[in-house]
């Protein structure tokens, strides 16, 4: 009887000594941390962030919690990731996406990377010109996420986690939709690729082959109207750091009568513009199908042959066009053509597609 009476003391004692050092243990207090995020653009010419939204480490933390998160989204059932996944170059390999309401969208997803790069217009149509304005319309479309900002707001501030890292990035715990799409512009800006095999051998680290390099030279080379040199045209539109000019222009791809999507138009409301979409970049376009603005195209394969011979006329048509819209187009070979894919196919970033700085938090 005795130990029992001595054991009951013991357990009485420790427990009493547990609950003090739960009630005592400190908090970290939650601050804002204004630590600077470092960005490596990977030989990429270097493009300083927004003056008014520098990168730090707990903002771009905040922007990815926010694009991978399902609250943003009308049954909490999709993300910004849902469309846009890392392994097909932050893409949608669907011809259209699905929305919430099981609704496809209008045009194909674009993919997300090098975004510091555009300058004049983000969508296929320009509709949003920053990566901030940008970030915020997917939520509210019907087609997509389906949700209003007021009832996105509602939800985060119910969570204390959320609270915490607005604090950590913001200095507040005041969550508004200027702070998400501030937040989602930082950890979209930092989807820099520019280590692929192309930018490998430019370094002089490998070699490409014999039918890569092939097609290089094709892929940087004008068309020779007399026939002497054969050339695919494509730097015009497609040069550059990132592959494009991320302008807009109409490139053949349907006769006027038959112009289902205005593309640049609707927004600018210029005759001019009609059927003129954004020039995508193509890096890391070898994971990324479909192709075009409708996704009409499967493979690379079928793009190479729309701009070798496929290409339609219209009023709207850019000039540097022309010589595919010539009898016989720019008149390549089969091997042409398998050169090119090949050259293209170059352009893939492993590193970007699996890079841990970009995946699910």
């Amino acid at each position: 009887m005795k130990n029992v009476v001595v054991l009951l003391v013991l357990s009485c004692l420790l427990v009493l000594n547990s609950c003090s050092d739960t009630t005592t243990t400190p908090t970290t207090p939650v601050v804002y941390d204004s630590t600077l995020y470092s960005l490596d653009f990977q030989g990429l010419p270097v493009i300083a962030a927004p003056p008014d939204n520098r990168l730090t480490v707990q903002g771009v933390r905040l922007g990815k919690m926010l694009f991978f998160e399902t609250m943003l989204s009308k049954n909490g059932t999709q993300s910004c990731a849902t469309c846009h996944q890392q392994k097909d170059g932050f893409s949608d390999i669907r011809q259209f996406s699905i929305g919430v309401e099981n609704k496809p969208g209008k045009r194909q997803a674009m993919a997300l990377f090098n975004l510091a790069f555009h300058k004049n217009g983000l969508f296929w149509d320009g509709r949003a010109a920053s990566i901030r304005e940008q970030s915020l319309k997917p939520i509210q479309d019907p087609l997509e996420m389906n949700e209003t900002l007021e009832n996105v707001v509602q939800k985060l501030s119910a969570s204390q986690t959320y609270r915490d890292q607005f604090i950590r990035a913001f200095g507040s715990d005041t969550i508004t939709p200027l702070k998400i799409s501030l937040a989602l512009e930082q950890f979209e800006f930092t989807l820099i690729s520019g280590n692929s095999l192309y930018d490998k051998s430019v370094r002089k680290e490998v070699v490409l082959t014999a039918e890569q390099e092939r097609g290089r030279k094709l892929f940087f080379t004008e068309f020779d109207p007399t026939g002497k040199v054969k050339g695919a045209e494509c730097f015009h539109c497609h040069g550059g750091p990132d592959f494009s000019n991320h302008d807009y222009i109409n490139n053949g791809l349907d006769m006027e009568a038959n112009f289902s999507d205005v593309g640049r138009f609707e927004v600018t409301k210029n005759p001019r513009d009609r059927a003129k979409f954004k020039v995508t970049s193509l890096r890391n376009i070898a994971v990324t199908p479909p192709y075009m603005h409708d996704g009409r195209f499967k493979t690379l394969e079928e793009v190479v042959n729309h701009y070798n011979t496929g290409t339609k006329n219209s009023s709207t048509i850019d000039i540097l066009m022309q010589y595919n819209l010539q009898p016989g187009g720019l008149g390549l070979s089969e091997q042409d053509k398998s050169d090119l894919v090949a050259f293209l196919k170059t352009l893939t970033d492993e590193t970007f597609l699996s890079n841990t700085s970009f995946a699910a938090p």
